[in-house]
């Protein structure tokens, strides 16, 4: 119970890698506010849930929990969010921007040809959204002198997808990474510390599903890395907990990898 008493806030909460980070929260004892453009998510990839919903499964746990629908590209959306939780629960300990993802077609992702639209979509719901929760979230950790915020960045960030796919994705997760980097130097005189995972290309049902039809995960992926696996959903929470909790006390400004080893392929 690392985090009894902390109130934590995880956006793209309903479905995947966001509800291991919302369900290894709640074991670590904090209550959560989950926190997702469609609450329902999980069952359109047929990820099962072990109750009728991801908030249940928190309040079966022992811990109290509220699920805010919400579209977070809008800013007003991020600040009811903030108020929502402190309306809740009084304070907010932890805010996990994971809402996002290559939400786009990968097969017109390079660069030389991804349409306008693409690029503005994958800069709202990547970038947009993790400066608007980050700034509604501030002011209250400021005032209470304390506060974890763990950004989403991605390994597209730092590695160039065969092909150069995925050009304009890597670049906006590329541009939290830095964001996550300004914040920690910014905040860090208040008590507050800044970091962000990276997560490489990780089994959650959505990519289960569609891995497929987009050429990812295959074997050959798979082959080509150090740890030869894939990544589970679990494998982000364990990192979440390291950064959540008082494990990296003396932890600011880092971009954490779990990607099984794909940073470190040759060119």
């Amino acid at each position: 119970m690392k985090l009894q008493g902390k109130v934590a806030i995880v956006t793209g909460g309903a479905r995947g890698i966001g509800r291991a980070y919302v369900l290894r929260l709640a074991h670590l004892g904090a209550d959560v506010v989950i926190a997702d453009v469609d609450l329902n998510g999980a069952a359109q990839y047929g990820e099962q849930l072990t109750s009728g919903s991801v908030r249940e499964e928190v309040e079966a746990l022992g811990r109290r929990a509220i699920a805010v629908q919400c579209d977070l590209t809008q800013r007003q959306a991020a600040l009811d969010l903030a108020e929502q939780t402190l309306q809740a629960f009084g304070r907010i300990d932890i805010l996990v921007n994971n809402a996002g993802g290559l939400v786009t077609p990968v097969e017109r992702s390079q660069g030389s040809i991804i349409p306008e639209e693409d690029v503005r979509t994958m800069m709202d719901v990547n970038l947009m959204t993790t400066i608007f929760c980050c700034q509604a979230v501030i002011p209250t950790m400021v005032k209470q002198r304390s506060g974890v915020i763990v950004n989403v960045s991605s390994g597209t960030a730092r590695n160039i997808v065969k092909g150069g796919r995925m050009a304009i994705y890597g670049s906006v997760k590329a541009a939290v990474t830095h964001f996550t980097r300004n914040l920690a130097m910014e905040l860090g005189p208040s008590g507050i510390r800044v970091n962000a995972i990276s997560p490489g290309l990780i089994l959650s049902a959505r990519i289960r599903k569609t891995n497929e039809q987009r050429g990812l995960g295959t074997a050959e992926d798979v082959e080509r890395l150090p740890m030869r696996r894939l990544g589970e959903p679990e494998d982000c929470a364990n990192a979440l907990e390291f950064l959540a909790t008082d494990l990296s006390s003396y932890v600011t400004g880092q971009c954490i990898s779990v990607c099984g080893g794909s940073s470190l392929q040759p060119a």
